[in-house]
């Protein structure tokens, strides 16, 4: 009986000791089900998800950023830029939030970007350091912005059948018409320092211009930016770099090059642009390849599928009715400048241009021989006055020249490199300059400047004079020579016949006064004629010369 007992005992701990397993197993079973479930729901919901991982993707917070961003021109620029750089390792963005949020961020740049740049081009003496940030600030800003809509354009392009593409087609217009016009303004700011553009440059210009032509929309009109007035389109982007290109931006200052652009804006519509080679056609390029846009002569360029043609059509005669206009000290009220622009200034921009869109391009009048010499030089109207006025006053002047190598030299002037010259030396820069073993020094004003290969910076210096003499005029008033004196360079040249004409500093000019010169002895009646010419801090003033008995 006891043996049956334990035995029974034994059976019932047994069946517990299995039910516990059993419940033990089971628990765990589940509990492994549960855990491998719950992953392969959060696999499959992180897989199917829309919401990348970058802070962007979340719309809440673009507008909180965007909300968020600093007052400060500059700071909020940074910032941007920034974040655009964090987009380039996003690649799980839909490709319509992709564009959301890098158009989102673009947008609230661009009036940031114009007080920048209004900064740049406006400031009189900006220091050394605050040129370089916002040069580099700007020309980055589109750099990186025109990447990002590459970046669009090339996702959409590799499957435009994909169904998640589909709420992006309609804005590709706009976004290819954005990338245009950020390459757009990268090449221009390289045109603010008389850099060289890259070819990566040219070809990321070209390519997205021809690709949008395939998807038959680079002429498709679109308002690039909120409150831009006017539309504008992939190929008129695309033609506005090459006018402006083509229109010898190296001769102007940088704010004149930023006035010559607003101008090309405005007169656009009137260029003809195409692969169709016409007798008018000016300029050509092949907008797949390296280079920039050239001037159309034979022999033609060869047959190709990329090549382009454009020329002025009818801008060159609305171009000559408003330089008339300007002539009268008016700025019609629909061209937009962007900024204030004295007429003075408009004008000079404006003939420039008429140079290069007339029917026979701008022509050397002197022949270059190539030379490798030494140059001694000068800048600034005082030093050149002092220079001019004798061997006294240009003592201790002289040992403060640069020396800078001439390239080639003709009648009418030198181009020399240098590797010294500073951000100091702008377009209309008055040079007085000695070559190497001479002892007569030349006037001349600065017409181009460039960057070579080897970013050696090379100077077009245009000769005034190569007998130039200073002067000291004495306003006269009712006939009555006045005490008041004014310095001037005198330029009284061969064959001028009875003209001078004189270098005074800057608002020295007035067409109702008269000045007198003693020279030699002699007493001559300056009677003024016109304003020639202003450049930087003088400018050159026609008088009627007469001897006073």
């Amino acid at each position: 009986m006891a043996n049956c007992r334990v035995s029974g005992q034994m059976a019932q701990l047994q069946e517990r000791r299995g039910a516990v397993l059993r419940q033990f197993v089971g628990a765990v079973v589940c509990l492994i089900l549960r855990e491998y479930f719950f992953g392969l729901n959060a696999m499959l919901l992180n897989f199917f998800s829309t919401r990348p991982e970058h802070p962007l993707g979340d719309v809440k917070e673009l507008k909180r950023v965007l909300a968020e961003l600093p007052r400060d021109a500059s700071k909020a620029v940074d910032e941007i830029y920034t974040w655009f750089e964090s987009l380039r390792q996003a690649d799980d963005f839909r490709l319509d939030l992709f564009y959301e949020v890098i158009g989102g961020l673009d947008k609230a740049a661009q009036p940031h970007l114009k007080q920048l740049t209004r900064h740049y081009l406006t400031t009189p003496r900006l220091s050394k350091n605050e040129e370089r940030y916002l040069w580099t600030a700007c020309f980055n800003y589109w750099g990186e912005v025109s990447w990002l809509y590459a970046v669009c354009v090339e996702r959409f392009n590799k499957n435009p059948k994909d169904k998640r593409a589909d709420a992006f087609k309609n804005d590709l217009p706009l976004v290819a018409t954005r990338l245009a016009a950020a390459r757009s303004n990268q090449i221009k700011w390289v045109n603010y320092r008389y850099g060289v553009v890259g070819e990566d440059l040219w070809r990321g210009l070209g390519l997205p211009y021809l690709a949008a032509e395939a998807g038959e929309y680079a002429q498709k009109a679109v308002q690039i930016y909120p409150g831009t007035p006017g539309t504008t389109s992939v190929a008129q982007q695309y033609l506005q770099a090459l006018v402006r290109d083509s229109s010898s931006p190296g001769m102007l200052l940088p704010f004149e090059i930023e006035m010559a652009d607003r101008v090309i804006t405005h007169f656009l519509p009137a260029f003809v642009f195409g692969a169709e080679h016409t007798r008018e056609s000016a300029y050509w390029i092949d907008a797949a390849g390296a280079l920039p846009s050239a001037r159309l002569v034979k022999p033609h360029p060869k047959p190709s599928p990329n090549l382009r043609f454009f020329h002025p059509g009818a801008a060159f005669s609305m171009l000559d009715a408003l330089m008339n206009t300007v002539e009268r000290g008016e700025i019609p009220e629909q061209l937009d400048l962007g900024m204030a622009c004295p007429a003075p200034v408009l004008l000079k921009v404006l003939r420039h241009l008429a140079l290069y869109w007339g029917q026979v391009p701008p022509k050397r009048e002197h022949v270059r021989h190539t030379v490798k010499t030494r140059m001694a030089v000068l800048q600034g109207f005082d030093s050149c006055l002092a220079v001019f006025a004798g061997n006294v006053a240009r003592l201790g002047i002289e040992q403060l020249a640069e020396s800078w190598v001439v390239e080639d030299v003709s009648l009418g002037g030198f181009r020399a490199g240098t590797e010294s010259v500073g951000d100091w030396l702008a377009i209309g820069s008055l040079l007085c300059l000695q070559p190497k073993g001479g002892d007569n020094w030349v006037l001349g004003v600065v017409r181009r400047r460039s960057l070579n290969a080897d970013s050696q910076t090379v100077i077009g210096i245009q000769t005034l004079s190569r007998h130039a003499q200073s002067a000291e005029l004495h306003p006269r008033a009712t006939g009555i020579s006045v005490a008041e004196a004014i310095p001037g360079i005198l330029l009284r040249e061969d064959g001028a016949g009875e003209s001078s004409r004189l270098v005074l500093p800057s608002g020295s000019f007035n067409v109702r006064r008269s000045l007198e010169l003693i020279q030699d002895g002699k007493r001559y009646l300056l009677e003024p004629v016109e304003l020639q010419e202003s450049g930087c801090g003088f400018e050159i003033g026609v008088y009627r010369e007469q001897q006073i008995a």
